[in-house]
């Protein structure tokens, strides 16, 4: 598969992002992972985003490990490393930290369509929370956008502690600001303590949101 490898920094860290062509994706190319035999089944989409994605992590990876799958499907990182892998249309990205085991997630979403974030915006924030995003500044569609993929890096961050999926009323976002925005926990969640909150990053790439969650465990928790 034809992948071209780039970087850009976000909230301090080094993100790696492969552009693929999945039209140049063989069943072949997958012999490069060691948990190859674990995609048989997947469909050809699926296996070609997998794939970049794991090559986006390796390039973040000190000798260029690739790391596993684990029972839920989550990237299985090295002893002593944190990361997380987002993949969109013909991109993949991913970032790492060694601040084990600080929380870290990135997500990429492709800008709502205004029709389409009208229809779903029920499912991601409630009254108060468009409250929050109306006050932003930002069009609704960029906004709604920032919010679902804001949501999806905590869970992402969340997850291998958690061991559990999240639904979006379990962290609502309470601010929207240039380059970052917070949400705050509505109970318990592996061992951060309810009304924690947790400053998410972000940066706009032409139709795509990117959002990425880095938080040291000598950060601390933060409140309401």
């Amino acid at each position: 598969m034809h992948t071209t490898h780039s970087t850009f920094i976000l909230a301090d860290r080094t993100v790696h992002r492969v552009t693929f062509d999945p039209t140049t994706f063989t069943d072949a190319d997958l012999l490069w992972l060691p948990h190859h035999a674990e995609l048989s089944n997947a469909g050809r989409k699926r296996k070609a985003e997998h794939l970049a994605g794991r090559i986006a992590a390796a390039h973040a990876l000190p000798g260029n490990t690739v790391p596993g799958i684990g029972p839920s499907g989550e990237p299985r990182w090295p002893q002593g490393v944190s990361g997380s892998i987002t993949h969109i249309s013909t991109q993949a990205m991913a970032v790492v930290t060694h601040d084990h085991p600080a929380l870290i997630g990135i997500d990429c979403e492709t800008i709502l369509p205004e029709n389409e974030a009208r229809e779903i915006k029920d499912g991601i924030i409630d009254a108060q929370e468009e409250s929050v995003l109306s006050r932003s500044g930002y069009s609704f569609t960029l906004a709604l956008t920032l919010v679902f993929s804001a949501k999806e890096s905590l869970f992402k961050a969340l997850f291998p502690q958690v061991q559990a999926w999240m639904g979006f009323d379990s962290a609502p976002v309470t601010q929207l600001v240039d380059k970052t925005l917070t949400l705050a926990l509505t109970c318990q969640r592996a061992g951060y303590p309810e009304g924690t909150a947790f400053t998410v990053h972000w940066q706009q790439h032409g139709e795509q949101a990117i959002t990425l969650l880095s938080h040291s465990p000598v950060d601390g928790p933060s409140r309401w």
